[in-house]
């Protein structure tokens, strides 16, 4: 199921950065250019929740393609976007900011290989709703490619209260873990170290965000280690995570721009999962 072609051999974020750069995936970086760069913000508190949230997204458009990655609000310059208009790919990819380096990373990847059955993508489509009901069905869009028995321990890297309730939904037990810590709308502390609290559980849901803030490369490598699921949600680098398929990452939920959130209208998710005949001892499982 998984075409979009994992690079050989196990490979860190760094090293498939390099490869890009180096034109190993694609294209010379250097010869794209990036026509389009915006910040998408965002507030919501849905009907029925206690608690709210903010998202912020810096988004690049090279050709057809969108690559995105969040940031924490107010963490972003309003220089960035001036240093990402226009640029090339190569430049982009050598920028000193983390998030511009994904988003440029998933915008070349996008572009080279977009989200398509022909590269092992399985479009899942997301109805017209409320922001509740749409955030509860890509709740269970990603919840339904963990394969575990009731019982288990979820580590939620990335708190979404709609993810905690698909999880419980399905007698599955979850750590919910966020850099911000708090709690949950139900009350339930949110842990701020997410490797330390990775060996209690039995499998991994992570955010893409975790790409841009340095915490995927190590819950990567637990996955990988200790061969246990790793589930990817991703609006951050739906295009890059995909490429980790086998190598820690067992499963990927990908959801390019525009986000489910952005309207009432129907949408589409994109589902990459490894078939049994992928998978091999200590890859993602």
């Amino acid at each position: 199921m998984s075409t979009v072609a994992p690079v050989a051999g196990t490979v860190t974020f760094e090293e498939l950065l390099e490869r890009a750069r180096a034109g190993r995936l694609g294209p010379d970086p250097g010869t794209l250019r990036v026509a389009v760069a915006f910040v998408t913000r965002q507030a919501v508190r849905h009907d029925g929740r206690g608690t709210g949230y903010r998202n912020e997204v810096l988004s690049l458009r090279l050709s057809g393609a969108v690559g995105s990655c969040a940031v924490e609000p107010g963490a972003l310059p309003d220089a960035a976007i001036d240093d990402c208009v226009g640029a090339d790919v190569a430049r982009l990819l050598d920028h000193p900011l983390p998030a511009v380096r994904v988003a440029a990373l998933d915008a070349y990847l996008m572009h080279v290989g977009p989200h398509t059955p022909e590269n092992g993508a399985r479009p899942f489509p997301l109805p017209a709703g409320t922001s509740l009901e749409k955030s509860r069905a890509r709740a269970g869009a990603v919840v339904e490619l963990l394969d575990l028995p009731p019982g288990a321990t979820v580590l939620v890297v990335g708190v979404v209260n709609s993810l905690l309730e698909a999880l419980r939904s399905r007698g599955l037990r979850s750590v919910p873990c966020d850099l911000k810590g708090g709690v949950t709308e139900w009350g339930e502390e949110v842990v701020t170290d997410a490797l330390g609290a990775a060996g209690r559980c039995d499998a991994l849901l992570v955010s893409g965000m975790t790409l841009s803030n340095g915490t995927f490369e190590p819950l990567r490598c637990h996955a990988l280690t200790h061969d246990k699921q790793l589930v990817m949600f991703a609006q951050t680098g739906s295009a890059v995570l995909p490429r980790f398929l086998g190598h820690g990452v067992s499963a990927v939920c990908a959801e390019p721009y525009p986000f489910f959130w952005l309207d009432a209208g129907a949408g589409t998710l994109h589902r990459y999962r490894l078939d049994e005949a992928d998978r091999r001892p200590g890859g993602g499982r």
